[in-house]
């Protein structure tokens, strides 16, 4: 059952399978935990869902529902009480789980805003409240208005159970016109117990923890009864405003504590990384004595001009995340390591571990990552688990990260063994016998196999197939795998598509007379299959599969070549990594090294080339559609920003240069038509002065482009 594998296993068809399974179990998760206030799967397994929902949805980008629960924040709004549109959405957090999750959080944050190392960024910390989610409204020092989150964009009108609540403000003194406060609503330890005991008592409704109690309690359609429960609320943030509270979050929080709500008094502003890792700590030590629950701490972008610049994704703001508490250990058997080979040819090594239960799953596999970490070593060489290596027979540690991913902790070394022999990582490929690969600077090892590779050639013609690619109406995985196995009609590659009915007119027995298909539907399948001819360069250059070539990648290759002949003399130029073509590939802005030779080395790999020679010969490349730059004074120019930028990030600066028909380089040549310099410019700018190219200032392009916009 798809449900029971690992994402990675999934063909196409199941995971369009698992993807509606999950939308049901986390569409009803999300009705009992954020409406009915009556969970009905633990927080731990409701976060291992959605990560596997994103986990599969990130294998098949083209499969993602349109109600996927990615997408969702919240829950419905119930029937019972009066819907309030927010004026803002109420958005989640993403999830941290470890210290690199929170480094790498900083430091997306570093590059969007385009900053230095050096350059000082504050953020601020706080303890992750675990109860319900509320905006409260003021107008004129009045409260007004209480919702609940919702769904993020409308909530439930709870104004006069938030009445009833003692740490809440009626009236404010000082305040901004309109004061849209939002916080969380949550019960102690204390009150939680003394409730249940009362209810026990009654014989009414017990609770399954705190955080149940504030929800089901705020949500009472009788405000007496909301009245009677011990509620609590903490100011964090806030929605709509007439006049800004403060410059930053943390004075923000100063100011809402100066107006009358209750603030957390862990919340802390930092200056870097390690200071907030340190808070978290103390946080975490001080957990099990706050009196109330907390599930991690939030860090947020402490300057708000800068939270106005980061922005937000769909359902996240990209300022803000949530660094959460580590899971349950438990400890268990190593099995067995087994190798997993991906359509790249990535050679993944999976622990089969003996079943146990961790955070209220059973967990019988663990992800082992590449023979470094087997071995006891990061990619660097530095140890980890101070250099135990992992080995069959070993007794190990086992947690789920955020209580969502099976990773291995440690392994106890005194259980081990006598006979206990070091895990030797294949040098050959598990399902074809090739050599395996591993190129310098990469930490995972590959099959060199490529379309000769079985594990490699089912799945990357399940991804020329794939949506994104070549899309083919009755070609999807199910098929590709049925004919890739097939000994009379065989598809071992690309170009074997496009010659299907070609060779199914020369067979005896028609596929037309196989089970499963019939007249009409192979006619429709030849139909599909050469109305694709006809493909755009960049949808081509995708459906290829070559390792680290996704659609963006793809899209910039095609703006910059135009045409498959350009791009295939490109290829084949560059052939030795040497010469005018290879320095033109590392200068497209943004491919960079990595990249540009895996896009060689696979024109020039014998069977990769032929194959795909083969293919070009059946289809009609469409060059890519040149933007519209009617006016623009950068059209057909080569350009190169250097130095920093000081009004746009170097990602706004090159999106603006392209999008006016500029090819935006990463070095200066005899070939560069115009180079933007910005404070710190150094060599570039130099040697745009010694070969005479023009030299201009950020203010003199931001002027320059102003007439094109």
């Amino acid at each position: 059952m798809p449900a029971d594998r690992n994402a990675s296993e999934l063909t196409e068809s199941e995971a369009v399978s698992e993807l509606a399974r999950l939308a049901k179990v986390l569409e009803q998760a999300n009705a009992a935990y954020h409406t009915e206030d009556a969970p009905k799967i633990s927080d731990a397994e409701y976060d291992r869902l959605k990560l596997r929902n994103a986990e599969i949805e990130s294998l098949f980008p083209t499969l993602k529902r349109a109600d996927s629960p990615s997408d969702q924040v919240g829950g419905p709004v119930s029937e019972a009480f009066a819907k309030v549109k927010h004026s803002q959405r109420m958005l989640s957090l993403g999830n941290a789980f470890n210290d690199e999750d929170v480094e790498d959080f900083t430091n997306r944050v570093r590059k969007y805003l385009g900053l230095r190392e050096t350059d000082q960024i504050a953020f601020t910390a706080e303890p992750k409240i675990d109860g319900l989610s509320l905006s409260l409204r003021y107008e004129r020092g009045v409260l007004v208005q209480a919702a609940t989150r919702g769904d993020g964009e409308t909530g439930e009108n709870v104004t006069r159970n938030a009445r009833t609540i003692a740490n809440i403000p009626q009236r404010l003194t000082g305040a901004p016109a309109v004061l849209e406060v939002r916080g969380e609503v949550y019960m102690s330890h204390a009150d939680f117990e003394a409730l249940n005991a009362n209810q026990t008592a009654k014989g009414g409704k017990v609770f399954a923890n705190p955080r149940n109690a504030a929800a089901g309690s705020l949500r009472q359609l009788d405000s007496e009864i909301t009245r009677q429960r011990p509620l609590m609320f903490f100011a964090y943030a806030w929605g709509e405003v007439s006049e800004p509270l403060a410059e930053t979050q943390f004075d923000s929080i100063k100011r809402l504590e100066a107006l009358g709500f209750s603030t957390n008094p862990l919340t802390r502003r930092l200056t870097n990384t390690q200071d907030m890792l340190i808070h978290y700590k103390s946080i975490e030590e001080q957990r099990a004595t706050l009196g109330y629950d907390i599930d991690g701490v939030v860090y947020k972008v402490d300057d708000l001009t800068l939270q106005s610049r980061l922005g937000f994704r769909s359902t996240t703001p990209r300022w803000a995340i949530a660094h959460k508490f580590p899971a349950e250990i438990a400890h268990t058997f190593l099995e067995a390591i087994e190798i997993q080979v991906g359509r790249t040819g990535a050679l993944s090594p999976v622990a089969r571990l003996h079943p146990v239960t961790v955070g209220g799953v059973v967990v019988s596999n663990a992800t082992l990552h590449n023979a470094d970490y087997i071995a006891g070593r990061d990619s660097k060489g530095d140890p980890i688990r101070e250099g135990r290596d992992l080995r069959v027979g070993d007794w190990v540690e086992v947690y789920r990260a955020g209580d969502v991913i099976p990773k291995i902790r440690d392994v106890d070394l005194s259980k081990r063994p006598a006979d206990s022999v070091p895990y030797v990582f294949p040098t050959h490929c598990p399902e074809c016998g090739s050599d395996v690969v591993r190129e310098d600077g990469d930490s995972a090892a590959y099959c060199s196999g490529g379309l000769i590779c079985p594990a490699q050639a089912v799945e990357k013609l399940k991804h020329f197939v794939s949506r994104s690619a070549f899309d083919i109406d009755g070609l999807g995985a199910k098929q590709v795998e049925m004919f890739f196995r097939d000994d009379s009609l065989p598809i071992k590659e690309p170009a074997d598509i496009f010659t299907l009915q070609q060779r199914d007119e020369a067979q005896f027995t028609k596929l037309k007379n196989r089970d499963g298909f019939g007249d009409k539907s192979v006619t429709n399948l030849f139909a599909a299959i050469d109305e694709k001819r006809k493909i755009p360069l960049n949808r081509l250059i995708f459906a290829l599969g070559i390792r680290h070539v996704g659609e963006t990648s793809a899209a910039m290759l095609a703006r910059h070549y135009t045409s498959w002949e350009n791009f295939f003399a490109a290829m084949k130029d560059a052939r030795e990594k040497s010469g005018s073509a290879w320095e033109e590939l590392l200068n497209i802005d943004g491919l960079g090294a990595v990249m540009a030779t895996a896009l060689v080395d696979a024109f020039h790999t014998e069977t990769t080339r032929d194959a795909i020679a083969r293919l070009v010969q059946e289809l009609d490349v469409q060059d890519v559609a040149a933007p519209d730059t009617t006016g623009s004074p950068v059209a057909g120019k080569i350009v190169v920003f250097t130095g920093t930028l000081e009004k746009m990030t170097r990602a706004e600066a090159k999106a603006r240069a392209e999008a006016l028909g500029a090819k935006v380089s990463g070095s200066v040549s005899a070939k560069t038509d115009l180079v933007i310099a910005g404070p710190g410019a150094g060599s570039k700018a130099k040697k745009a002065q010694d070969l005479g190219v023009e030299l201009i200032s950020e203010d003199d392009w931001l002027e320059l482009i102003a007439t094109s916009s």
